[in-house]
């Protein structure tokens, strides 16, 4: 009888740690479908250009190169998620506000690619607008105009989380030396935003990388003379996974593009 009760009692531990194997480990069906709409409001930077947004906290560089231009935006603290939210995709439309909104309330899509920081010495509602818990987008200048008129300064919007829309793979760029490999991700399709990343060298097994700042993700595995495969955890867990994207005769300095997410 005790053998009976231990052998069921054995069954059902394989059986639940299969279970939760499968589900831990099963793609997620379907694609990134965004959110819904919220309120904040909307500021600009950058000049007219937009010249002032390149670089920035989410490490992107020259934003014209990475193929953002000037459809992008900074987060206040309660919307950047400490740097989480790099990459998301965001429609804003200016609301109630007749005076200073665009005839029409048209809509632009913007990438996050900076962070608004907090100016603790003004209030909230003058002037410190990148204050916590403000949800807050800081515009490059042209998007603004597509949607307020310049005299305004700031406006209020509707905004919510949309797919992001990019062409070709999500790009790696392998910075760093011998003992730290610093990559930087961009132009991520579907949430945008990546929560995770590893690496796969030819002679390694998967390792997972942290977050160094921004979407810059580090490892400290020796991997050059090593074909690397690379797998992107996006925020919505969805997982995408590029075999062999660089050959072994990678270099520090180099990118490379991978698979990216469906839309």
């Amino acid at each position: 009888m005790a053998a009976t009760a231990f052998g069921i009692r054995f069954l059902w531990l394989v059986v639940t740690a299969a279970f939760l194997f499968t589900v831990t480990n099963a793609k997620i069906p379907g694609v990134y479908t965004g959110g819904p709409w919220q309120n904040a409001h909307a500021t600009f930077y950058g000049g007219s250009d937009a010249s002032g947004t390149m670089g920035g906290a989410c490490g992107y560089g020259n934003l014209y190169s990475q193929g953002y231009g000037v459809n992008t935006a900074a987060l206040s603290t309660a919307l950047f998620n400490n740097g989480f939210s790099c990459g998301a995709c965001f429609e804003l439309k200016c609301t109630d506000d007749p005076r200073w909104c665009v005839p029409g309330n048209p809509s632009i899509l913007v990438t996050a690619t900076n962070f608004c920081p907090p100016n603790f010495a003004q209030p909230s509602d003058d002037g410190g607008w990148c204050n916590p818990p403000r949800e807050h987008f800081d515009l490059a200048m042209p998007m603004f105009l597509k949607i307020g008129l310049y005299r305004a300064g700031i406006v209020p919007v509707s905004y919510r989380r949309v797919p992001c829309r990019k062409l070709g793979g999500i790009r790696f760029t392998i910075n760093g030396f011998k003992y730290f490999n610093l990559v930087l991700v961009t132009n991520v399709a579907g949430a945008g935003d990546i929560n995770g990343v590893s690496v796969k060298g030819s002679k390694t097994d998967w390792v997972r990388m942290s977050r160094n700042w921004g979407q810059n993700w580090q490892s400290n595995v020796v991997l050059i003379g090593q074909a690397l495969s690379f797998r992107v955890t996006a925020s919505d867990r969805r997982s995408s996974t590029s075999w062999n994207v660089a050959p072994p005769s990678w270099q520090f300095g180099q990118t490379f593009s991978g698979k990216n997410f469906r839309v």
